[in-house]
C-alpha cells in the first residue's frame, strides 16, 4: 500500500494537540496514520505519496455508529397489511422477529452491503453491528464479515442469543458467538472484531445467561446486549426473576468493561450505579427511542454519575450526524430544558471513539499519529469562523455532506463515487427484499 496524503482541506483531528489546521492534511501509511499537519508540509515530507485534494472541504475523523442493525437494511418500505402495533412488544413480534426469522444467506448478504453502503455514504467507518436470523443462525456472523471486507467498513459484529425461537436456535447462536469471536481474534489488521451478543432480559432464561457466560469465560470479548429498552423488559424481569434488568444481567458477570449496554431508558438510579461499577458502556439511540415511543433516556444522570454514554443508530438510519442532533433535541423537549443535551456531540465524537478502543488494537475516531486512517472529506464551506466545530456540526452538516470517505488507508469513496458497485448490488436487493416481503 502506497503512502497518501489527504490534504488542502480545513482539518479537524479531535486531537487537543493540534485541534484544527486550515489549510490541513494528514498522511496515511499502512492503514495507519503516519502525521497529520500543514499540506505543504505532508507533501514535503511525503513526496512520493499519492495526494487526494480535499478543495477546501473539512477533514475530520470517520465517525462510528455504536449500535446497529445492518439487517434492518431490507426493511426499508415494509408495509404490513393489519400490522398497527400500540406498543414496543408489539413490534417486536409483529415485524421485527418475523422479518429475522424469514432471512435467508443471501439476504443477510445483500441487507449488510445495502446497509455498509449506507455507512460510507454518510462518513460511518466504524459500527457495531447486532445481529439476527434464526432460520439461518450459522455462518451468518461469517457472511456479515465477508461483506465488511467487501465493503471496507470496520465492524465489531455479533449474534444476538434469544430464548424466544426455542433450545436449538438459542444453541447455534451461542456457537456462532464463540465461533466469530475466535476468528475474529485472528484478524491481523484489524477491521474486524467480535463480541458476544445478547437479546435482551426478557427473552433470556437464567440458564440460558449462565450458559453465555461460560462460553465467554476466559475470552478477551464482552456481551452486547439490548436493557431496559422499553418498560416492558423491566417489567418482565421483575415479574420472571425478581430483579431489574440491569440488576439481573450483572448478577451473571455480563456487564463488565467490555460490554455495551444498548439503550438504558428505562434505569433508574441504583442501575446507573450498577453499571458505572462494573464498567458497562452505554449506548443512547434517540432515533430509535422516538421511533419506537419507548421513551427519553436519562442521559444527563447517566453522564453525571461517570458513565461513558455513546451514540447509535438502533438500525433506524445511518447518518450519526443527523443522531446527535436528535440526541440533543430529544433531550431538550423531554426536559424542558433549552440548555440540556449540549453533551450530544462528544458522545458521537469523544464517547464512541473511546468505546472502539476497547474493542480495536489502535484509536478510532481521531486524527493522530498511530491511529487507524479513518477519516472522511466533507463539502462544506463555512460562513463563520470554524472556532466552535460543534456547533458548525450541528447546524451546518449532515451526513449527505460526506464526499470522500478512506477506511484503513483504502478510499472505498471518492467524490461520492463508492468503489463498490452501488447500481448492482441494490438491483439485487430490491429482488431479494422482495421475496422476503411475500414471504412475510
Amino acid at each position: 500500500m502506497t503512502v497518501l496524503v489527504v490534504g488542502n482541506g480545513r482539518l479537524i483531528s479531535r486531537d487537543e494537540t493540534v485541534p484544527y489546521l486550515e489549510d490541513g492534511a494528514v498522511a496515511v501509511d499502512g492503514g495507519l496514520i503516519a502525521a497529520v499537519g500543514p499540506t505543504a508540509a505532508l507533501r514535503a515530507a511525503y513526496p512520493a505519496a499519492s495526494f487526494l485534494d480535499a478543495r477546501r472541504g473539512l477533514i475530520m475523523p470517520g465517525l462510528i455508529n455504536a449500535h446497529t442493525h445492518l439487517y434492518s437494511s431490507l426493511a426499508r418500505g415494509l408495509s404490513l397489511p393489519g400490522f398497527a402495533p400500540r406498543d414496543f412488544p408489539a413490534i417486536l413480534a409483529g415485524l421485527w422477529w418475523r422479518l429475522d426469522r424469514a432471512l435467508t444467506g443471501e439476504d443477510i448478504r445483500y441487507s449488510a452491503l445495502v446497509g455498509l453502503m449506507d455507512c460510507i455514504k454518510n462518513g460511518v467507518t466504524c459500527v457495531f453491528d447486532h445481529h439476527s436470523s434464526p432460520g439461518a443462525v450459522e455462518e451468518s456472523l461469517f457472511v456479515i464479515g465477508e461483506a465488511v471486507r467487501e465493503a471496507g467498513v470496520r465492524a465489531c459484529l455479533c449474534y444476538e442469543v434469544s430464548d424466544r425461537d426455542g433450545t436449538g436456535p438459542m444453541s447455534l447462536a451461542i456457537r456462532e458467538n464463540v465461533d466469530f469471536i475466535r476468528h475474529a481474534d485472528r484478524d491481523a489488521d484489524g477491521l474486524v472484531r467480535g463480541m458476544f451478543g445478547l437479546h435482551a432480559s426478557l427473552t433470556l432464561s437464567d440458564a440460558t445467561l449462565d450458559l453465555c457466560a461460560a462460553q465467554a469465560e476466559g475470552r478477551a470479548t464482552g456481551y452486547h446486549v439490548h436493557v431496559a429498552e422499553a418498560a416492558a423488559d423491566v417489567d418482565a424481569s421483575l415479574r420472571l426473576f425478581g430483579r431489574r434488568p440491569v440488576e439481573r444481567l450483572a448478577a451473571f458477570g455480563l456487564l463488565g468493561p467490555l460490554s455495551l449496554a444498548a439503550h438504558c431508558v428505562h434505569v433508574d438510579h441504583a442501575e446507573m450505579d450498577v453499571l458505572r461499577a462494573n464498567g458497562a458502556r452505554v449506548v443512547h439511540n434517540p432515533l430509535s427511542n422516538m421511533n419506537n415511543a419507548v421513551g427519553a433516556a436519562p442521559v444527563p444522570a447517566m453522564l453525571a454519575r461517570g458513565l461513558t454514554v455513546g451514540l447509535g443508530t438502533d438500525g433506524y438510519r445511518a447518518d450519526m450526524l443527523e443522531s446527535a442532533r436528535a440526541a440533543q433535541l430529544l433531550q431538550r423537549h423531554a426536559l424542558g430544558d433549552p440548555a440540556a443535551g449540549s453533551e450530544a456531540f462528544s458522545m458521537l465524537l469523544a464517547a464512541n471513539p473511546a468505546i472502539a478502543a476497547v474493542n480495536f488494537p489502535h484509536p478510532v475516531g481521531r486524527l493522530v499519529p498511530g491511529a487507524y486512517a479513518d477519516l472522511i472529506v466533507c463539502e462544506y464551506d463555512p460562513p463563520t469562523p470554524l472556532t466552535n466545530a460543534d456547533g458548525h456540526l450541528l447546524f451546518g452538516l449532515s451526513g449527505r455532506a460526506v464526499e470522500t470517505t478512506v477506511i484503513a488507508g483504502r478510499v472505498v469513496m471518492e467524490r461520492r463515487r463508492l468503489v463498490l458497485d452501488e447500481a448492482a448490488i441494490l438491483a439485487r436487493a430490491r429482488e431479494l427484499s422482495a421475496r422476503l416481503w411475500q414471504r412475510l
